[in-house]
């Protein structure tokens, strides 16, 4: 099981898990995958704690860090202002229908208002600018040994910064023309995102995918995602002649997740049915349960999504207040999740589920083996 980015890596399994908790991420990665903490929705001063607790939680395992500089968004061409004068000029740019509808869409589900002091900046990540202070941080903790963007090829000068140090920079793609483009920017390693794949993904499913961009992009080092939930999925995968299986979604239902109870049921009584693409909370095609929130904004008789990062920051209050209430926001709630969510209907430790993924790949492998022994007997 183990590939080349195993060992450019030093760990033993192919197994690459995104998410949003240090404790998720610290967890694989102790068990032999490597997890990649998803920093978008972090500031830099809190960038900073989750990565020198993971420093100190991964023993002399590497780990990994998303960030997302969008290849094309509103205010590109503002890229000389700071963070905060960037906020206030991308303010300037949401009408206040939007505004008022997403409050209307949160006050009619009683989802109840914010404390004053725990409210916080509209635009953490999302842009050049606000990514920047971010990869400073990230430039700061050795054992951050990998680095992906999330939405398109890193600006130049990001490249050289954070390739100039020794780590493997990624980015993750949904269509073959944006896999060459990583390429020809000099990236180490493309993860190939079907549109099952959870979050941000494009139309063309990873089976059809996966193929196309490794032939694409060879000799570089692709990790499969998108609807990776077991190891038969893992299997499949590498013998496409992907080096990986980058999974997001799977790490939601763990013991270690940081997810309230009221949403970890709702993931867990999901089928692959209740996904949906929407633009609704970030402003482009995202994948997520589909609930009274994304009804909302696809209405004809409602204001349609703005372009990112300006959704986001009209949305950023209801995932703020959904994650201050989980129980009230249930209905509105931000829960990005592939299709696999169908597979996900028991909680597992984090341990348990990467000795799972390797047991169910050997398994796989083995069962190909007998196949091909029976068809040469």
């Amino acid at each position: 099981m183990r590939t080349p980015i195993c060992d450019q890596l030093g760990i033993e399994f192919p197994i690459f898990a995104f998410s949003h908790c240090r404790d998720v991420v610290a967890a694989v990665t102790r068990a032999g995958g490597i997890g990649v903490l998803g920093a978008v929705g972090f500031s830099p001063e809190q960038l900073e704690v989750e990565l020198a607790w993971l420093d100190e939680h991964v023993g002399d395992k590497p780990y990994g860090v998303d960030i997302v500089i969008p290849s094309k968004y509103e205010g590109m061409d503002l890229d000389h202002l700071t963070p905060e004068e960037l906020e206030a000029e991308m303010a300037k740019h949401i009408p206040e229908e939007h505004v008022a509808f997403g409050k209307k869409i949160l006050a009619d589900h009683g989802v109840p208002e914010l404390p004053e002091e725990e409210r916080h900046h509209r635009l953490l990540g999302w842009t050049s600018v606000t990514a920047a202070p971010q990869i400073e941080v990230i430039l700061r903790h050795d054992k951050a040994r990998l680095v992906a963007n999330a939405l398109g090829t890193p600006p130049a000068d990001v490249v050289e910064q954070i390739r100039s140090t020794g780590r493997l920079l990624g980015a993750l793609c949904g269509s073959v023309k944006h896999a060459l483009r990583h390429k020809e920017a000099g990236l180490d390693f493309v993860v190939c995102q079907g549109t099952e794949g959870g979050g941000h993904c494009g139309e063309i499913a990873s089976m059809v995918l996966w193929p196309q961009v490794i032939d694409a992009v060879d000799p570089l080092p692709v990790l499969a995602a998108g609807g990776i939930g077991n190891g038969r999925q893992v299997a499949a995968a590498l013998a496409m002649g992907a080096q990986g299986a980058w999974t997001g979604s799977v790490w939601l239902t763990v013991e270690e997740a940081d997810v309230p109870p009221a949403q970890m049921q709702t993931y867990l009584e999901a089928t692959s049915h209740d996904t949906v693409r929407s633009r609704s909370f970030t402003g482009k095609p995202c994948r997520m349960l589909r609930n009274d929130w994304t009804e909302a904004w696809e209405r004809p008789d409602t204001p349609d999504p703005l372009p990112m990062p300006l959704q986001m920051m009209v949305a950023l209050e209801a995932v703020q207040r959904g994650h201050r209430y989980p129980e009230a926001a249930k209905d509105v709630n931000f829960n990005p999740v592939g299709q696999v969510v169908g597979q996900m209907n028991r909680v597992e430790r984090a341990a348990d589920v990467v000795q799972r993924l390797v047991d169910e790949y050997l398994e796989a492998c083995e069962r190909l083996n007998r196949l091909n022994e029976r068809a040469l007997a």
